[in-house]
């Protein structure tokens, strides 16, 4: 069971090209994860493949990452009271949770702000605007160490945890959250670490402070992007799933992904589990 909120082949599932596909997704991203994005555009024939290997020059050649390095730095985040460790402690997070969740928040961090400038660079480069020309010190980043916690299903969570996930997905959401962000499920191995986002994050999203700041930060993403458009040379995807494929980046981009580069951000700001 994957518990995936939308059609996707889990890595566990990936067999033959998929697998292959996957894997070199892994080594270039340098990550431990096949973000959810990429797992969809793998249930329609050709898509993976046509999507990775349009964007997978500037993950190659780190001029993703040296943007996506650059634009972590200058992300709008609204102000939080910083999180003392002893509030970590009666959350129930014990050092080996603590080890556990940096590394589901630093996997998250870089590769949904990598993965939402190369899939942005992708749409305007597919809308036919004009890139813009400049130079782009490439910049690679060490592997990050995994593998990570299992991602758990709905079903594998208890009622009450697999509700909180629900309600978290809901925060900072313009769309009906039908995508549930991967991180919260990553993070339900520790409800009350959930409790806590939850506790910050909430009051943000009322107070109408959140929405500003994702929206300033997908605006500077389809920027920055204007740096990669012209390193990419897209073939025309296959006939057959082009509408899919285009309409699934772009409601990624616009939701799941758009809306988590800056609450993960927050977090890894916010909470003592790593230094952002």
């Amino acid at each position: 069971m994957s518990g995936d909120p939308v059609p996707a082949i889990t890595e566990a599932a990936a067999t033959g090209e998929i697998a292959a596909l996957y894997d070199d997704i892994r080594r270039s991203q340098g990550t431990p994860v096949v973000n959810l994005v990429w797992r969809h555009l793998a249930t329609f024939p050709g898509a993976l493949a046509w999507a990775w290997g349009a964007v997978r020059p500037v993950y190659v050649d780190g001029s993703a990452a040296a943007l996506a390095a650059a634009y972590r730095r200058e992300l709008t985040l609204p102000a939080l009271p910083g999180v003392p460790r002893e509030v970590l402690g009666a959350a129930g997070i014990d050092a080996a949770a603590e080890r556990g969740i940096a590394a589901v928040l630093a996997s998250y961090d870089r590769s949904n702000t990598t993965n939402l400038i190369a899939l942005s660079a992708l749409l305007r480069r597919l809308d036919g605007e004009a890139g813009m020309p400049g130079e782009i010190a490439a910049m690679p980043e060490p592997t990050l160490d995994g593998p990570l916690p299992r991602l758990l299903a709905a079903g594998e969570m208890t009622p009450a945890t697999a509700a909180l996930v629900q309600r978290l997905n809901l925060i900072g959401e313009r769309d009906d959250g039908r995508i549930v962000a991967s991180m919260y499920r990553h993070l339900a191995h520790w409800p009350g670490f959930l409790a806590l986002i939850w506790a910050l994050l909430a009051p943000l999203d009322a107070e109408g402070r959140l929405a500003p700041a994702i929206a300033a930060n997908l605006a500077t993403a389809r920027d920055r992007a204007t740096l990669l458009a012209d390193r990419l040379q897209p073939t025309p995807p296959p006939a057959e799933v082009a509408a899919a494929a285009c309409q699934a980046i772009t409601r990624f981009v616009e939701h799941p992904i758009g809306k988590m580069v800056t609450i993960c951000r927050l977090l890894r700001h916010n909470l003592p589990v790593l230094p952002a």
